[in-house]
């Protein structure tokens, strides 16, 4: 749910399309089509753009300018770009100083500039062959991604692909995504929840 020009609208990705909805009435706002099936990550925005994503089947990501957005804006200038390499199946992406990371669920992590869509990197291994269903959380100057191998990798935010920390929980499993709050970030694993921090 966002607010943008003075209309509060809710954003649902599906399959093969996302829609937008006035919040006050119901009405659709505007529509566009080219996502695949299987549509779980959560849409981002970063004041003017929204960026959606779906990483099973006809996977594809685009960015779409909201200024004027109407109807359908499937194949018109409001989809700013395209990707369909390294997009995540289940995981949302984050959006941090004009950098949209995602991780795909087979271990792998990407970082494009969210303006223009070109990478900075694409499709980097993380740590530790590994599978992956929660959402990555940034937190100051890093990026934090749980794994079902019961490790959380720790990344430093920014162009370059820089691993800082590999966390590793004996005998846990994380497909939860991580929360962060006053200085503590909390991780559920499978059968304890953990709060860390000073």
């Amino acid at each position: 749910m966002i607010e943008h020009g003075g209309k509060t609208q809710v954003i649902v990705s599906a399959t093969a399309r996302v829609k937008s909805y006035d919040i006050a009435t119901g009405d659709e706002l505007w529509q566009c089509g080219g996502l695949g099936l299987n549509a779980i990550p959560a849409p981002v925005y970063d004041g003017e753009n929204v960026y959606v994503m779906t990483g099973f089947r006809d996977k594809n990501m685009f960015a779409i300018k909201l200024d004027g957005a109407k109807g359908d804006l499937t194949g018109t200038d409001h989809v700013l770009w395209q990707n369909d390499r390294g997009n995540s199946y289940t995981p949302s992406p984050v959006l941090d100083h004009g950098t949209l990371y995602f991780t795909a669920d087979n271990g792998m992590i990407s970082a494009l500039d969210a303006k223009t869509g070109e990478p900075y990197y694409l499709q980097q291994r993380l740590p530790n062959p590994t599978k992956l269903k929660s959402s990555p959380v940034a937190a100051g100057d890093y990026l934090y991604q749980a794994t079902e191998d019961g490790d959380v990798v720790v990344l430093k935010l920014g162009k370059e692909y820089a691993v800082e920390a590999v966390n590793h929980f004996d005998d846990e499993f994380f497909v939860a995504t991580p929360a962060i709050a006053d200085g503590k970030i909390y991780l559920r694993g499978m059968n304890t929840l953990y709060a860390i921090g000073k």
